[in-house]
């Protein structure tokens, strides 16, 4: 087998963690601010993941996960010299956040094909726009290190400040198969709306630079402010891209015309599909999280959305995805998956995962799933994680222990006790 055939995609999910709560903290994020102040279900929300991860590998894909993160983060509180006896609420909520759940957000992959030096290079993201979001990257980082530790990958650490990063859900690559060389497409807000840009220009610049991109088969893309002002706080929220097949919303970019014209004269084999915004509104898009699908191609199958199930229950959707999947188009195929706890924080099934196109033989293979192995996962979730969190709770040093605990046992049942 060549070096391009043993290359597949990898989606590498983030097991939800323990601290899963809604308290709230994403501003320009709707689902979340609307839900602040709920009852948040963490038991439920990781054997949710877990059950996608089953759902994606049933369609024959190769799984992988990403581990929570420690929780509180005690060295974030200590460098504001506090900790989490004595800290004010807010910064108590900050250091509870489970968000590191959502893999898109963990870094920006290019594959080895893409790169002038022939490795698959990985950026964490900074995310520096959110606080609860910022102090990520450490421990999102030493994953990273372990997980692609061969030497055909490289990892690289955050783009700088002030410039916000926010990985690959602003990132989409299109090729006419995993182990072709691609035309990888950066897309970035301008700031000055109603709520922030998340992703800078000079900051997707920077990592297309670091990872030795060929600038000839790489775009950077504005989004439209209007979808960023409609809640569109990544760009995984109105579009998404894989293989050769290009999935947005009419609204979700600034200038369409030309970002699909430069798009077909690198890819000709490409095909767009763009939902009118007379058929779908862009609230409604954003509100039933359509774009933030998984958009894959199962072995030997047809391209397949992996919706959540909230996108049967918006009717404008509901009606466009079963014309869809009837018509003659590109994408045949969806399903659907319950992850609402992860949508009630606003994640749907793209947020979860991060992809990886490489050789699966070069990952730690303490990253990578079967059956079996979720098996193990979702035994540890049913005896440790906890059923219930309320925002009022969140300073309980009690509850603290419990998730300390709880991260610990699933470090040790897989192995990857270093991460302590």
């Amino acid at each position: 087998m060549s070096r391009a055939e043993a290359v597949v995609e990898i989606n590498f999910d983030g097991i939800v963690g323990p601290s899963h709560n809604y308290a709230g903290l994403s501003i320009g994020n709707l689902a979340a601010q609307g839900n602040a102040g709920r009852v948040a279900h963490p038991r439920a929300a990781a054997l949710e993941g877990i059950a996608k991860m089953r759902a994606a590998r049933a369609l024959g894909l190769t799984q992988g996960i990403l581990l929570p993160h420690p929780r509180p983060d005690t060295d974030w509180l200590a460098a504001l010299s506090t900790d989490a006896a004595g800290a004010d609420p807010l910064l108590i909520a900050n250091a509870m956040s489970a968000s590191a759940m959502w893999a898109a957000n963990a870094a920006t992959v290019s594959p080895a094909v893409d790169t002038a030096d022939a490795r698959c290079h990985l950026s964490v993201a900074n995310l520096l726009t959110m606080p609860h979001r910022a102090h990520e990257w450490p421990a999102t980082l030493a994953q990273l290190r372990i997980a692609f530790a061969h030497p055909a990958f490289a990892v690289h650490g955050p783009v700088p400040t002030p410039f916000g990063d926010e990985g690959a859900a602003n990132h989409m690559r299109l090729a006419a198969s995993d182990g072709s060389p691609g035309v990888e497409i950066f897309v970035y807000g301008r700031p000055g709306g109603a709520f922030p840009a998340r992703q800078a220009e000079q900051a997707s610049r920077a990592v297309a630079r670091r990872h030795g991109l060929n600038p000839a088969r790489t775009l950077f893309w504005r989004q439209s402010d209007a979808a960023i002002a409609a809640g569109a706080f990544h760009n995984d929220v109105v579009a998404v891209a894989d293989g050769a097949v290009l999935f947005a919303h009419e609204l979700a970019f600034a200038d369409p015309a030309a970002a699909y014209r430069d798009l077909r004269a690198l890819l000709p084999m490409v095909e767009i599909v763009e939902v009118p915004a007379a058929r779908v509104p862009l609230a409604d898009a954003i509100r039933s999280y359509l774009f933030n699908a998984q958009l894959v191609k199962p072995p030997g199958g047809v391209p397949t959305l992996i919706l959540p199930q909230e996108a049967q229950g918006v009717e404008s959707v509901r009606g466009f995805v079963t014309d869809l999947i009837a018509g003659n188009g590109p994408i045949r195929a969806v399903h659907h998956v319950d992850v609402r706890e992860s949508m009630a924080n606003g994640g749907g099934p793209a947020c979860l995962r991060l992809r990886v196109v490489c050789d699966p033989s070069t990952v730690d293979p303490r990253f990578l799933v079967d059956d079996a192995r979720l098996d193990r996962i979702a035994a540890v979730v049913e005896r440790h994680w906890p059923v219930s969190i309320a925002p009022d709770t969140l300073a309980d040093l009690a509850l603290h222990a419990a998730i300390r605990t709880a991260r610990s046992a699933l470090l040790a049942e897989l192995d990857l006790t270093e991460l302590a």
